[in-house]
């Protein structure tokens, strides 16, 4: 099936139309962050930058490392830029923009996401590095595509049944990190948690400054949900919608956290830049080991 120009859209220069990338730009290995001004911190790690492009929230760096080949992406915040990232991504890797049809042979993109998080349990020090396990989205997003073969339903009906999920609300979804991806990175440095992925800052996370939230309990709520052993450890705005299109795609996906805020001790990082520093040091070390 040939693509249509109002669905694969392409720029005057050829490039993808968020992104303003070509194919030859990115990596087979993608470090996803929030923050543009995260990316040049990534890249400075790097032996070579080859690629430095911008447009709009997304700037893009590729380059080596150790010899291994690098791209680094700012996807903005919250899920809906992650479905702009994630299809431009796959777009790049899997569709030919002259036919405009979608390549026989697929390819699978390793997707990495570094990224910032607040904890919601007492007993997670500030500074952890925290992988999700799984992640629990309450953006929707996964309910505008055919998503059920990649959920996890049991979870996410547990979830609603014990928070009392008003019916108002996007249903809750739930999905795993990729477990082969995963093992990569584990070590005693890290710990595994359940993520939520909210659509907001201030009142989708309990927060109130002037406008008050519907539950005065919300986070109260979520610390003491429980699942097969497994409790609500954090909360950050894109990790379900990564591991939901990855797995769709056919990607591998992790999402590595460090917790620079305990929302249920009042704590915040003395030093949250050395912190972040320390956690992409740690991934790179790894992606390139």
């Amino acid at each position: 099936m040939t693509l249509g120009a109002s669905e694969l859209i392409v720029n005057p220069d050829g490039s993808i139309y968020h992104l303003n990338l070509f194919p030859e730009d990115i990596a087979d290995t993608i470090i996803t962050v929030g923050d543009p001004d995260r990316v040049a911190e990534v890249s400075s790690f790097f032996d070579t930058v080859e690629v430095k492009k911008s447009k709009r929230e997304f700037y893009t760096h590729t380059g080596t490392l150790k010899g291994k080949r690098l791209t680094v992406i700012s996807t903005g915040i919250g899920t809906d830029n992650i479905d702009i990232v994630l299809n431009e991504l796959d777009a790049l890797v899997n569709i030919d923009f002259e036919s405009r049809m979608v390549h026989e042979a697929k390819k699978s993109l390793d997707i990495i996401r570094i990224g910032t998080t607040g904890a919601i349990q007492s007993d997670i020090p500030i500074d952890t590095f925290l992988m999700s396990e799984y992640a629990i989205g309450f953006d929707g997003l996964l309910h505008f595509y055919d998503s059920s073969s990649i959920q996890e339903p049991r979870m996410a009906q547990a979830f609603a049944v014990q928070c009392g999920w008003p019916e108002q609300r996007a249903a809750p979804y739930a999905v795993k990190y990729d477990i082969t991806l995963a093992k990569k990175f584990l070590s005693n440095r890290i710990r595994l948690g359940v993520t939520v992925t909210c659509m907001g800052f201030y009142g989708p996370q309990g927060r109130s400054l002037r406008l008050n939230a519907d539950s005065n309990s919300f986070i109260e709520k979520l610390a003491s949900f429980h699942y097969e052993g497994r409790v609500i450890t954090n909360l950050e705005m894109e990790t379900s919608g990564i591991y939901g299109l990855s797995k769709l795609l056919g990607h591998r996906a992790v999402s590595m956290n460090c917790i620079l805020a305990n929302r249920a001790t009042g704590e915040f990082s003395k030093n949250p830049k050395q912190a972040t520093q320390d956690l992409i040091g740690y991934c790179l070390g790894i992606i390139c080991g």
